[in-house]
């Protein structure tokens, strides 16, 4: 049996008058075989020429055609082009063509459309099972290591999305890196592509999907407040100017972790441009700890109370806003269905509670950030990712850190935690919400300090002062009237409270620390 293999390009009328002679022949002939190659006009002549220096051929024009024997194998037989086929049609099998030549062209610009959309099927299909390539940076940390389980699970990005992580680090984190790459391995998840590890940070991004930036490690001694908020600077700018670079246009950043993640979110959009609107930064870890201690207190689990808000700076000098807050299957006299809720605030009979020791518990929280470990975090990160890419949960606030463009009263040109939903692959700013109103002081005291972080690193400022008001030490009181318990802020944290330390998170590898030694706030 033979198999005839006509390879032209797909405009070419000669290509088209041998294929329909070779149609009909395999039509009517059991033994005859054929297989066609079409190539786009703008390749056709290179693909030739590599094709004939492998089979030492040669040949110039379209079509080339030759002859292949499947019962023995080896290197095909030439025949030649339309001509030499048409001759070996006549000889062996007494057929020829009549086609004329305005047919010819005809179905030589048919073959040519029919090529184009078959590339462009073949360009999806590539696109669909290409995986998603997702770069962490400072991956020798225990954040990445919390990370990778929930990433390769399939919760994040879909069960059929496979995924290609690349683990970026410095030369002195290899081993631990290597040591994250094996365990990953082993864990044999069906939708992971790949795992590989990078040091050299010029080929760090490229064609990255997703990136996940977690905090630096800075070990060196830190003498001020203003080092420390200067510090972030190189590695934003120079993670910016890579993204640009190497990064796939529509990637999508998110900034994550426990110290200046507002600063790092604008230094990244400064300095990456053209994918600003795609950074954003992870609130969710606050939204958390604040849901937690609610729970505690109404003796709930903390899954049961959504849409609280954190406004402001998700690090430093923030508030968690009650006022949207609601809680479900709520152990009470009165009940209802599943998606019966009732306002947390008409729950909570103890004021001084709310506004003292609520405030206290959320303050020492954020202002130490050791409770703020690595599980939240990872969490934070994944679920903020899932919402991106399949939408928030329907009519629930989420918390996250976006470019103010004036919403709420909120300066523009800074990175704000304010209250947004998730839809369509994208995030939409909860403009419409009503009784949100934030108040001039509380407004002024949060905008000021990332005001002045903005201006410190970018080097227009040389030194930090904290905000000061009369209202730091009345909580919540300039905010609702006695009388107006349903609206209740919770400010968190002021940076007077925040001593700059150098900030290292240790590697998986190494022995983690001692959580018995961060005692949590007693509730009363």
């Amino acid at each position: 049996m033979a198999k005839i293999v006509l390879a032209g390009r797909a405009d070419c009328p000669y290509y088209a008058k041998a294929e329909l002679l070779a149609d009909y022949l395999q039509k009517n002939l059991p033994d005859f075989r054929i297989h066609k190659i079409t190539q786009h006009p703008q390749v056709w002549e290179e693909w030739l020429k590599d094709l004939c220096e492998k089979n030492k051929w040669n040949h110039k024009k379209s079509p080339i055609i030759w002859r292949e024997l499947l019962d023995r194998g080896g290197k095909g037989l030439l025949l030649g082009g339309y001509n030499e086929f048409l001759e070996y049609a006549q000889l062996y099998y007494g057929v020829t063509s009549s086609m004329t030549t305005e047919l010819m062209k005809l179905i030589a610009q048919e073959n040519l459309e029919t090529h184009k959309e078959k590339e462009l099927e073949e360009e999806t299909r590539k696109d669909l099972i290409q995986p998603l390539q997702v770069w962490i940076t400072s991956a020798s940390g225990r954040v990445c290591y919390n990370l990778i389980p929930i990433l390769t699970s399939g919760e994040v990005f879909g069960m059929h999305t496979e995924i290609s992580l690349n683990l970026l680090g410095n030369k002195q984190a290899e081993e631990d890196l290597h040591i994250i790459v094996t365990e990953t391995r082993d864990l044999v998840a069906p939708l992971l592509r790949n795992i590989s590890i990078c040091t050299q940070v010029e080929d760090a991004f490229r064609q990255a999907h997703v990136i996940i930036i977690l905090d630096e490690n800075t070990d060196g001694e830190v003498y001020s407040l203003e080092d420390c908020i200067r510090s972030r600077l190189p590695p934003c700018r120079l993670y910016g100017y890579l993204i640009e670079k190497n990064a796939h246009d529509s990637v999508r950043v998110i900034v994550g972790g426990k110290t200046f993640v507002n600063l790092k979110t604008f230094l990244l959009m400064r300095y990456a441009p053209n994918v600003a609107h795609n950074i954003i930064a992870v609130a969710l870890g606050v939204e958390g700890q604040a849901r937690a201690a609610l729970a505690r207190k109404l003796r709930t689990t903390p899954s049961c109370i959504k849409n609280v808000i954190v406004w402001g700076n998700i690090s430093g000098n923030n508030y968690i806003d009650l006022r949207k807050a609601r809680i479900y299957r709520y152990e009470s006299a009165i009940w209802g269905p599943p998606n019966y809720s009732r306002p947390v605030l008409s729950l909570i009979f103890d004021s001084q509670w709310v506004n003292r020791q609520y405030v206290e518990t959320l303050k020492k929280l954020t202002a130490t950030g050791k409770q703020f470990g690595a599980i939240l975090a990872a969490h934070s990160i994944a679920t903020t990712l899932k919402y991106w890419y399949h939408g928030s949960p329907p009519g629930e606030i989420v918390s996250l850190g976006v470019l103010s463009e004036g919403q709420f009263g909120i300066p523009e040109g800074i990175v704000f935690s304010m209250p947004v939903k998730f839809e369509n692959g994208t995030w939409v700013v909860l403009t419409d919400l009503k009784d949100i109103e934030i108040s001039e002081p509380i407004m002024t005291r949060m905008t000021s300090d990332l005001i002045q972080e903005k201006l410190v690193a970018l080097g227009d400022l040389i030194s930090f002062q904290p905000y000061q008001s009369e209202y730091k030490d009345r909580m919540c009181s300039d905010l609702i009237k006695d009388d107006e318990k349903d609206l209740v802020m919770s400010d968190t944290v002021n940076l007077l409270d925040l001593t700059p330390q150098p900030t290292s998170e240790k590697p998986f590898g190494q022995e983690a620390i001692n959580d018995s030694e961060d005692k949590s706030v007693e509730e009363q």
